[in-house]
């Protein structure tokens, strides 16, 4: 066994449990289709171009076409002998918890808090069998970012000072939502808008999503920063007319147009699309090794999500990998685990910030209501105080499950 840092006893790791949130699942919110003006709706649960659109019976049904608890919320606590808890999440639901109660824990309970190559290194060679990406890399990402939390509450110390201190005082942030103008209201630095209609929806559509998008330029100014937001939906000449006509519109970017492992079309739409615009991607893809391939196809900014890429860990490595081939870096949301990031990360662009309200009127955090202690933006600016670890603290209102223990599966024997 290679050897480790020499560390208390009282901080060895001697639990690592998962919960889910139950009946976390909501109906689709459908807003009516022929309006494309800054209208309100809800647009965690409205009609938004995704992977299905394809697919007419999954066309007005968002929550559906994502499966029925695949973005089931995960908080996962890794406890010290001493009995202080780190908290991580991600999202899975039940399989994302199965896989941390039924085989992280048991490459995890035992080891030093502060050995966190070490740590990762083992959740991710032992699963790599069935690994690699997807749900499995969830649940690794939030037994690291718990770990990186344990242990700045150990040690008493914010994990931005334990990646190596802050870089810059403020962290400015864009919000995410279906209204440009509330958003610019609420003094955030750029609003990003959710493509509403795919290509099966045929011309209609596309002048549809060109339509909301005047709409919103009109409602903002020319000069206030906008992007579409095309989650995986479109085909390369979709996606390269798209930005031919978002172009003279000032939109900066167009992200996640294409399928995450199209790597030759991000090379093929990088190569059509405007050089005033920006191509964004990387929200669902995994490690420094799927980056690498992102930056060698021409992609102008890498958009890792800590809670989904391999944690705090992981998104170290991609940062560099950002920096030597001269790419931006913007994490898709993350909210404060990835504030703690960016403040130590000396090439700090922007942040992402999700307007958690359908009426985009109060900014509400990422992590409400689950986690307390989460830090607001204030007049489209993030500043991290000195609590230890990321700060958070879990709600004594949080209504958590434990779906799977070990326990229960030797029931099942």
């Amino acid at each position: 066994m290679p050897a480790t840092v020499d560390f208390l006893d009282s901080d060895r790791i001697v639990s690592v449990r998962a919960y889910v949130v139950p009946g976390n699942v909501q109906p689709p919110a459908v807003p009516d289709p022929s309006l494309v003006s800054e209208e309100v709706y809800n647009w965690q649960r409205q009609k938004v171009a995704n992977p299905m659109t394809k697919y007419p019976e999954f066309r007005d049904n968002r929550t559906a076409a994502i499966g029925r608890n695949a973005g089931g919320t995960v908080i996962v606590q890794v406890e010290s002998a001493s009995g202080v808890v780190g908290i991580g999440t991600t999202n899975g639901g039940v399989v994302s918890a199965s896989i941390v109660e039924l085989h992280l824990a048991d490459v995890v309970e035992g080891e030093s808090p502060y050995a966190h190559e070490r740590i990762w290194d083992r959740m991710f060679r032992s699963t790599l069998a069935y690994g690699r990406k997807g749900v499995v890399l969830h649940a690794i990402s939030a037994v690291d970012l718990a770990v990186w939390d344990l242990h700045g509450k150990l040690t008493q110390t914010p994990v931005w000072s334990l990646l190596g201190g802050r870089t810059l005082d403020a962290i400015e942030v864009y919000a995410t939502g279906p209204s440009a103008a509330a958003i610019q209201n609420l003094g955030f630095w750029g609003a990003k808008l959710p493509l509403t209609w795919g290509p099966s929806e045929g011309v209609d559509g596309f002048r549809r999503n060109i339509a909301r998008a005047e709409a919103a330029r009109a409602a903002v100014g020319p000069d206030y920063p906008l992007f579409y937001d095309c989650w995986m939906a479109l085909d390369v000449d979709y996606a390269a007319r798209l930005a031919a006509e978002l172009e003279p519109l000032g939109f900066l970017w167009i992200e996640e147009p294409l399928l995450p492992d199209d790597y030759a079309g991000h090379s093929e739409l990088r190569r059509r699309m405007p050089s005033t615009m920006m191509l964004n991607t990387g929200e669902h893809e995994y490690t420094a090794f799927g980056h690498k391939l992102l930056c060698e196809a021409g992609v102008d900014i890498l958009q890792p999500d800590p809670n989904w890429c391999g944690g705090i860990t992981e998104l170290r490595r991609i940062a560099s990998i950002a920096v030597a081939f001269g790419k931006r870096i913007i994490p898709h949301v993350g909210g404060q685990y990835a504030y703690h990031f960016l403040a130590s990360f000396p090439q700090t662009f922007v942040a992402e910030f999700p307007v958690m309200t359908d009426d985009c009127t109060e900014i509400r955090t990422f992590h409400t209501p689950l986690l307390l202690g989460e830090a607001l933006p204030v007049d489209g600016r993030i500043v991290l105080d000195d609590s230890p670890g990321f700060g958070l603290m879990l709600s004594e209102d949080a209504n958590l499950v434990r779906p799977m223990t070990r326990e229960t599966l030797a029931a099942f024997a």
